[in-house]
């Protein structure tokens, strides 16, 4: 049986059992926090060889040319846009009210929230981003001068040149590695579900079943807004209507959404830009795998989203420097989690941890992530398609004739 289905029974089997046994049902909470701390366990390895292992792979493969900068930056640039976007909508929609996570998140039996750090200024968040220690920095999950370090070792790493292969190859077989301990502990992702939804239900009752479902809406209304922006993009900087675009990437959108794999949906992807959009080969072969290993407007959206469902049930006010914090660790997070399974939930504590905030909750979303992954996957494998078009435009590469024929 595929694990999304496995889920899905998960997480009906949870509010029933939750319905039926009332608070009773909290001694499942058990199955949700053994799966947290599973997560939480391979954080630290993961954030660190996922990035290295990006770094010095782009490096060696010869990216850093002007196509590839520019193209670089437009994802960058889409990536902050996308969190903007996802953190107006949680702060319009507000879908975490309703719900209460601050009386109940424990850790050893103390209050997450209430033990949590103030949130650092700007000034202070800044100096914090050096680790004088780097191995200090991993043991207290410091991911931010975690994510500094690896950029920092990564580029050195590329520095150094043919000397540094054997070290390359270490590093993608270790990156390899955690990401096949994340594929085993997803695997366990049906228990964890059915654990904390059985709690939550039990212990709150249907309303935080509204409150996913809200949580789901305004996913939704973001990823929509986020869709028609590539139009616009496509408008102003390629001077073209999207229109074209808009009709040809139906059949792309529809394989995202179908897998949930923006790497599965790759080869379709270059094939419909190339042969009905008219883009060039040589820079849609180059832009669009760069844009599948660093571009997720969707996960950026929903870790966005996500911060502030977990902030407003906690009860938790965020201030200018937190918001600013978030830009930039839901931006590095959405490029970290490219070509992870379920890599959105696993840098969602880096993402709550930035802002002080506990991660123990993050559980409760298991039961909807299946679902939104599809919505995020499609978003994805858009704006891909979308900068490679504006790129090749920019270039003079774009078969103008092809990209407007009706017939192809």
């Amino acid at each position: 049986m595929k694990l999304w289905k496995q889920i899905v029974i998960g997480l009906t089997s949870g509010v029933a059992a939750g319905i039926i046994l009332g608070e009773d049902a909290a001694m499942f909470k058990v199955l949700g926090t053994i799966f947290i701390n599973l997560i939480k366990m391979v954080i630290v390895p993961l954030i660190f060889f996922a990035l290295l292992s990006g770094i010095t792979s782009i490096q060696g493969q010869g990216n850093f040319t002007r196509v590839g900068i520019k193209g670089f930056a437009a994802y960058i640039f889409t990536a902050i846009f996308a969190v903007i976007i996802g953190l107006s909508a949680g702060t319009i929609f507000q879908p975490g009210s309703g719900v209460d996570l601050h009386s109940m998140i424990e850790v050893n039996g103390v209050n997450a929230v209430a033990t949590a750090k103030t949130p650092p200024t700007i000034s202070e968040f800044l100096l914090s981003l050096i680790p004088t220690n780097p191995i200090n920095a991993m043991a207290t999950d410091n991911f931010l001068q975690i994510i500094v370090f690896s950029i920092f070792t990564g580029i050195v790493i590329n520095l150094v040149g043919d000397k540094a292969k054997p070290l390359k190859e270490v590093i993608y077989s270790t990156s390899q590695v955690t990401f096949k301990m994340i594929e085993i502990i997803i695997k366990l992702a049906p228990f964890g579900v059915f654990g904390f939804i059985s709690w939550m239900v039990g212990t709150q009752g249907a309303e935080v079943l509204q409150a996913l479902a809200k949580l789901i809406i305004t996913f939704l209304v973001a990823c929509t807004f986020q869709y028609f922006v590539f139009g616009v993009m496509i408008f102003l900087f390629a001077k073209i209507s999207p229109l074209p675009f808009y009709r040809k990437i139906l059949l792309t959108q529809s394989l995202a959404f179908a897998t949930s794999s923006s790497k599965a949906t790759l080869s379709t992807a270059m094939t419909q830009l190339q042969e009905r959009m008219g883009v060039s080969k040589s820079n849609s072969n180059f832009l669009l795998p760069l844009g599948v290993c660093i571009n997720m407007d969707g996960a950026a959206i929903y870790l966005g989203i996500c911060a502030l469902f977990f902030a407003q049930a906690y009860g938790v006010d965020l201030t200018t420097q937190n918001y600013i914090m978030l830009v930039l660790t839901c931006t590095l997070g959405s490029i970290g989690s490219a070509g992870i399974p379920s890599g959105s939930i696993i840098f969602m504590g880096m993402v709550l941890s930035s802002v002080s905030l506990p991660i123990e909750g993050i559980g409760i979303l298991l039961g909807i992530d299946r679902i939104l992954d599809m919505i995020r996957t499609t978003i994805n494998i858009t704006g891909d398609s979308a900068i490679t078009l504006i790129v090749d435009k920019s270039e003079g590469g774009l078969n103008e004739k092809i990209y407007h024929d009706k017939n192809v």
